[in-house]
């Protein structure tokens, strides 16, 4: 039965008026259309499924269609309900209906980057949030985007670790084949930092920076479209004024002391370890060119999605649970014990608990205290990924014209993931979409266009 013949649903009209007394003519009683219903809204599941359990019900007491409907005439829906519901148990009939099937997928493979962006699809091996929902999670440290990418394209990986911009990327085939991907949580916000050389220390105004060598972690992240950002903000054109370049994570250190880039707009534990190893200075956190800009995210095909919806809903609660675990202050030292051996982030602890805490030292001789460094919420705003879109636009990644809106929505999938924060204590939007500032200039998701026409350096588009 759907949701559009449900006689408990109170947006159904009864029909009354032929020779049973029910219908308005003889031809809708021949047609059998019983109930005119208008769509419910599916968020409300737990109310669509008592009164899917109610009207099965009712059908098995009432067999006639006559009889059932005059009792539902005499006595109104709703009292209808209540006098059945004194001789069957509907509340465990209907949790028995809306439970989850089985997991049709125990064993899965989940790739990530040894990075603090990664930390609820690392912490959720060693502090058993995956094994709570049933669930045998291999989490395998990966050596950069581009394998990530492929490995989970080619299967070998049943969901990865993956830069925000990524899965539209992929869903818009641009770096590699068209496949409908999804991102349904936010891994991180903010955690990321332009780090530059310690011989630069005296060259804090970006307007000497003409002629430096940048690392990114991919050309599809948010660290690309940032630095490009900030950089043209300060009248550098990133294409023609300093050269930009794709470097894994793991790599951006070495580099750095090697001498071989200026500096780097990556994420932690990269920023912290240079200063650490007395190689580089923190410039500045992500935060502030935008604070609670997304970061990575957890992605998975539309095809693993939907082959296997329960195991999916096991791994997106399990993230989320360890999402908001993570959002706590009071846990990140616990968490930094967690992902710091070397099968994880491969770090020593006190890096990970300077990022993570937010007191850390900035390799200028001071130690700065900043909470929101890095924090953990999940939800997928889909106006993250129109503005993504819009950065791609700029520099010349998407060609042509683009429906932002229907894409975001296609791939920053929010609906479950705002059931599944409710019930891990976290507050989830009641939109999917927001206005938001980025160094001084409103984004307006509704005007995408616009927005790109507004900027001074651009490429053609």
């Amino acid at each position: 039965m759907s949701t559009f013949d449900n006689p408990f649903d109170p947006s159904c009209q009864l029909k009354t008026g032929c020779s049973c007394g029910l219908h308005t003519t003889e031809a809708e009683h021949s047609r059998a259309t019983q109930w005119q219903c208008t769509p419910i809204e599916t968020e409300n599941k737990e109310k669509r499924y008592e009164g899917t359990v109610a009207s099965a019900v009712m059908r098995a007491m009432f067999p006639k269609d006559v009889a059932r409907r005059k009792f539902i005439q005499v006595l109104g829906a709703s009292t209808a309900l209540a006098a059945i519901s004194q001789f069957f148990p509907l509340k465990a009939a209907t949790e028995l209906f809306a439970a989850p099937g089985p997991i049709e997928k125990k064993d899965l493979k989940v790739g990530f980057i040894p990075i603090t962006c990664a930390t609820p699809i690392i912490m959720a091996k060693p502090m058993g949030f995956y094994e709570k929902n049933g669930l045998n999670v291999d989490v395998i440290k990966t050596a950069g985007w581009a394998v990530i990418r492929d490995k989970t394209l080619n299967k070998e990986y049943d969901a990865a670790h993956m830069l925000s911009p990524m899965p539209i990327a992929i869903t818009l085939g641009v770096g590699s084949n068209a496949i409908p991907y999804s991102a349904p949580a936010i891994e991180n916000i903010n955690g990321q930092a332009i780090t530059l050389s310690i011989k630069h220390k005296d060259k804090r105004d970006p307007k000497d920076w003409k002629g430096f060598k940048f690392a990114v972690p991919f050309d599809y992240s948010m660290h690309n479209y940032l630095l490009r950002y900030y950089l043209a903000e300060q009248g550098l054109d990133p294409d023609a004024d300093v050269q930009i370049r794709a470097l894994p994570p793991p790599e951006m250190v070495a580099n750095l002391r090697a001498d071989n880039i200026d500096g780097f707009l990556g994420p932690d534990p990269m920023n912290q370890r240079a200063v650490y190893d007395g190689v580089g200075f923190i410039h500045l956190l992500s935060k502030e060119i935008w604070n609670g800009h997304p970061c990575c995210v957890f992605a998975a095909s539309k095809e693993f999605v939907t082959q296997t919806p329960n195991t999916y809903a096991a791994l997106l609660k399990s993230i989320i649970d360890a999402t908001a675990f993570a959002h706590k202050p009071e846990n990140r030292k616990q968490i930094a014990e967690a992902i710091s051996p070397p099968n994880y982030i491969n770090q020593p602890v006190t890096v990970l608990e300077q990022i993570l805490t937010g007191t850390f030292a900035d390799g200028l001789g001071k130690v700065r205290t900043d909470a929101n460094r890095i924090d953990f919420d999940p939800f997928p705003w889909q106006s993250f990924g129109v503005w993504i879109m819009t950065q791609m636009k700029r520099w010349g990644q998407l060609k042509g014209d683009i429906d932002y809106k229907a894409v975001a929505s296609q791939v920053f999938l929010a609906t479950d993931t705002a059931k599944l924060m409710a019930e891990a204590g976290l507050k989830a939007p009641g939109t999917t979409s927001k206005t938001f500032v980025v160094m001084g200039k409103i984004f307006d998701p509704a005007k995408p266009d616009e927005y790109i026409k507004s900027f001074k350096i651009k490429k053609s588009v």
